[in-house]
């Protein structure tokens, strides 16, 4: 009997021998373009505290430079400089998600593909389809762990955090195929990264860097499964669905096979990841739409005074509202793109730059995006918990001092299944991110080659002055 292993692998195999399909390749561009973006954003932002150490760390381990690190132009061992890589990421909470499994593909896959490519010398053909089968496999994961009779993923039920055990995954895969391991090596290099995935989300509740790391870890660790079944390392080829397999260890046993398997190579979940439009956890998006639409009408000053209350999906309460006074005064402009008063604050008194939120607002905490903040209430609303996860919906209700109310509700944020930012808002994000970091002529080079479909030598290095 083929295992789901073997499946996986064969679909990978198929994607690099047989190409793939055209918009899926055109797809992929935007991924490395939008993970190229934010990584030169993190690397140049100062909050971004857990990359830097993270690169002094993989510097203290040293080894044959095969790989570049982004914006340092260090040299390293591929699982090193995808560690860095995926850390830079992830580190800015500004990376796609894939719905209804709610997880970050592209953070962990698109740097293990870019390690192994630099360290392969393989071509813009070969990354691309690596790109697309890790994705693939990684948002695959990511379904069949979201049962619609419990309304979300149960990795998040259990407080473990989807896109790190699911990405490195999906890395190993995209690594895998950059190594030319055949469909067997890829099946082994998928049962090795399935001992190594992990990954707690406490930190969204209530503060530390190392989430930022997760992707960074899972892009490091698909690297080493695949260089290990390069190597003659073997993986179990029941990992998944075994008695003591992935998804017993992981979710009690309880998953979805046909979400895994089904119309695999026909049926692109890749195709179904957003993109980010503000630089914040992606379940306070809807939340923002609603600010910035009633921005205009409320000033400092009827904001002074003003009662708020946000209503969002009851599942998603625990990660932007709980604990009610760590959200409502956060510790860090890191801890505050999870906080749901203090991104409808920064909604309503922010710059506006970007798409409406940028990464400029979260530089530093502003005193009076924190008093309106303490001044917005939380509460789970029943039409936004009924449509989630399959899409991001909220409501922001507003009584002004002299009894006016105002309210505005979206069922589909920006960026969401509903309404996906165009290729300019796209080029407008990439570029508010690079410029960050590199001259124009640079930037629009970057552009230019990953549209086209570069190989990783021709996208990096990138290092900053």
């Amino acid at each position: 009997m083929t295992t789901h292993v073997q499946l996986l692998a064969a679909f990978a195999a198929s994607c690099r021998d047989d190409g793939l399909p055209g918009e899926v390749r055109a797809d992929v561009a935007g991924r490395i373009l939008d993970v190229l973006g934010n990584c030169l954003a993190a690397y140049a932002e100062p909050d971004a505290d857990a990359a830097p150490a993270v690169l002094r760390a993989a510097l203290r381990w040293n080894g044959t430079g095969e790989a570049t690190t982004i914006g340092s132009g260090h040299r390293l061992p591929a699982p090193s400089a995808a560690l860095v890589n995926g850390t830079l990421a992830h580190s800015l909470d500004y990376d796609d998600t894939h719905l209804p499994s709610v997880l970050h593909p592209s953070a962990p896959v698109v740097p293990a593909a870019l390690a192994a490519a630099e360290a392969t010398g393989a071509g813009g053909t070969s990354l691309a389809a690596a790109v697309a089968a890790g994705i693939e496999v990684c948002n695959r994961l990511g379904m069949a762990s979201y049962l619609p009779e419990a309304g979300n993923s149960l990795f998040f039920d259990k407080g473990q955090h989807a896109t790190s055990i699911c990405g490195t995954l999906g890395a190993a895969v995209a690594a895998g195929m950059l190594y030319e391991l055949p469909a067997e090596g890829l099946a082994d290099a998928l049962g090795i990264a399935a001992s190594m995935g992990a990954g707690v989300i406490e930190a969204n509740r209530t503060g530390g860097t190392v989430k930022r790391v997760h992707c960074g870890w899972a892009a490091h660790a698909g690297v080493s499964a695949a260089v290990l079944a390069l190597e003659g390392v073997t993986g179990p080829p029941t990992v998944l669905e075994g008695r003591f397999g992935f998804f017993q260890a992981w979710l009690d046993g309880r998953f979805d096979a046909g979400a895994l398997l089904d119309g695999l190579g026909e049926r692109w979940e890749l195709l179904r990841t957003v993109y980010k439009p503000y630089p914040t956890n992606h379940f306070t998006h809807p939340a923002i739409d609603c600010a910035l639409a009633l921005r205009d009408r409320l000033g400092p000053e009827a904001l002074a005074e003003a009662e708020i209350e946000l209503g969002v999906p009851a599942p998603v309460l625990r990660t932007i509202a709980e604990p009610a006074e760590e959200k409502a005064a956060p510790r860090s402009p890191y801890h505050a793109k999870f906080s749901g008063p203090y991104t409808v604050a920064t909604a309503l008194l922010g710059s506006g730059g970007g798409l409406g939120v940028c990464l400029d607002d979260f530089a530093e905490l502003h005193p009076a995006r924190l008093a309106l903040a303490a001044r917005v209430r939380c509460v789970a609303d029943a039409r936004a918990t009924e449509i989630f996860p399959r899409a991001f919906a909220a409501v922001l209700r507003v009584r002004l001092a002299d009894g006016t109310e105002l309210e505005h509700r979206v069922d589909s944020s920006r960026g969401g299944p509903e309404h996906p930012l165009t290729g300019e808002e796209l080029a407008r994000k990439f570029r508010d991110n690079a410029r960050r970091a590199l001259p124009e002529d640079r930037m629009e080079a970057l552009v230019t080659a990953a549209r086209s479909g570069a190989p990783a030598a021709s996208l990096l290095p990138l290092t900053v002055a």
